[in-house]
């Protein structure tokens, strides 16, 4: 008997396990999504010996994205004999800067060699330093931290919300102190940490806030772009992120001098016109990464409208999936840039352990991670500045005993050991509708087939 009007999520919520299998007469029941149910008779665990749902390999085209666009433009480079921002005013780097701020929303941009330069030029061109702190996520590249320390700064973690993985404003709050000069919020996954409150924590507090949105490229929160919220946005074209050149990074902002400081501080210490003015290293991007990222401008908003467009159907597919529950989005959260799409895995629901459930759903043909594996507030760089003669002469024992104590995070670590599941979206997202059914389809059959897992 058909189950007409029922979704997937309602159909797997509301009859039992007896039910489906009675019920279902062909390897596929139809449901109101248009997305077959698969019937558990007729479809055993591939990782048990059955059909995979997909062939193994990866889904969605090869990353990072490459066309005879980027290929002219890196030849058009090559052969101008300019490989330096510095040999011309005109170069693929400046004009990389003009396009990007546009694309982002701001006025000026500066590009640096990499996305952790580009937060390291921010923290310096903001007078942060030693005796200062900055308030940042466990939950990102270890570059967010190293960009800190640079400085000399201490970065002071603060715990997670569970089910965004972003920053708890009220965890942030807890940790400011006389010396905290900065919030450095992460937008996880191309996803908008809770601005609102975060903007409002730091305007209370006289706070400046470095929005690490690196993974975030043209995603929007409330009316505006990731990156141009605070006093300044940082950017990553790393190669596996959504816009790539290999390395490379961007720092973005309205405020003109500060964005003057910024490119003083990348071009180790000199300024615009030329005089040797402050502390700086040599940060700068180079005119082939400028070129690769220039040859991708004609498509960047088409791929970013299909990796949202895919994005949203998952979300749909899964809403009210109690056992693999998408990454929750704050209020005004508009659109993201799905570095990766993140899902909340509920061990209860599915009576195995994580690492259970990727092995099944990966031998479907649909590969599934845990992100970062480290726990960065248990690695060991915290206990290399204790010990360093510099963080002893800048801060108190009472204090960076308080330090060491704080590393007890305990949402983010249950993220990182437990709950996390996501795949990487820069290629993935943009494959067709046809495989993001076979994603949903994948964890289905898992769901459907949970007891066979069970030793």
């Amino acid at each position: 008997m058909k189950k007409k009007g029922f979704s997937r999520r309602r159909f797997l919520n509301t009859i039992t396990t007896a039910a489906i299998t009675t019920a279902v007469s062909s390897p596929f029941e139809s449901s109101a999504s248009g997305v077959g149910i698969l019937n558990r008779r007729h479809n055993r665990l591939a990782l048990l010996g059955g059909a995979p749902v997909r062939p193994s390999g990866p889904i969605g085209p090869p990353w990072p994205y490459v066309d005879e666009l980027v290929v002219d433009s890196v030849v058009k480079t090559t052969r101008s004999g300019v490989w330096s921002r510095i040999q011309s005013r005109n170069g693929t780097v400046p004009t990389f800067e003009e396009s990007f701020a546009k694309l982002i929303g701001t006025k000026y941009s500066v590009g640096t060699g990499s996305g952790t330069q580009a937060l390291s030029t921010c923290v310096e061109a903001l007078g942060i330093g030693p005796g200062d702190e900055v308030i940042t996520s466990p939950y990102t590249d270890f570059g967010t931290i190293s960009s800190i320390l640079t400085s000399r700064a201490l970065p002071v973690l603060a715990d997670l919300e569970p089910d965004t993985y972003q920053l708890d404003p009220a965890e942030v709050e807890k940790r400011i102190n006389k010396n905290t000069k900065a919030i450095m919020p992460v937008h996880i996954f191309g996803v908008a940490c809770n601005m609102e409150r975060i903007m409002a924590i730091a305007k209370q507090y006289n706070l400046k806030v470095i929005e690490d949105a690196c993974q975030a490229p043209l995603a929007r929160y409330q009316g505006k772009g990731l990156g141009t919220i605070g006093d300044v946005g940082c950017f990553s074209f790393q190669a596996s992120k959504p816009i790539a050149c290999g390395e490379g990074g961007a720092v973005v902002g309205n405020d003109e001098q500060l964005m003057d400081e910024c490119y003083t501080v990348q071009n180790r210490g000199a300024n615009r016109k030329g005089s040797n003015a402050t502390i700086g290293p040599k940060y700068r991007m180079n005119e082939f990464e400028g070129a690769i990222l220039m040859g991708q401008f004609p498509g960047i908003r088409e791929r970013f409208e299909t990796r949202n467009a895919n994005a949203n159907y998952l979300r749909s597919e899964l809403k009210g999936f109690n056992a693999l529950k998408p990454q929750r989005h704050y209020p005004g959260t508009e659109s993201g840039a799905y570095y990766h799409f993140g899902m909340t895995y509920d061990r209860k629901e599915w009576g195995v352990d994580r690492s259970v459930f990727l092995k099944a759903v990966a031998a479907e043909g649909v590969s599934l991670g845990s992100y970062i594996p480290y726990q960065l507030h248990h690695e060991p760089w915290v206990d290399h500045i204790l010990g360093l003669k510099s963080y002893k002469a800048m801060y108190s024992p009472s204090r960076l005993k308080e330090y060491r104590q704080g590393m007890d995070l305990p949402n983010c670590d249950r993220i990182i050991k437990e709950t996390m599941v996501s795949f990487a979206g820069s290629g993935s997202l943009l494959a067709g509708r046809d495989e993001m059914k076979n994603i949903v389809d994948a964890i289905m059959k898992v769901y459907e087939n949970r007891d066979k897992l069970k030793v």
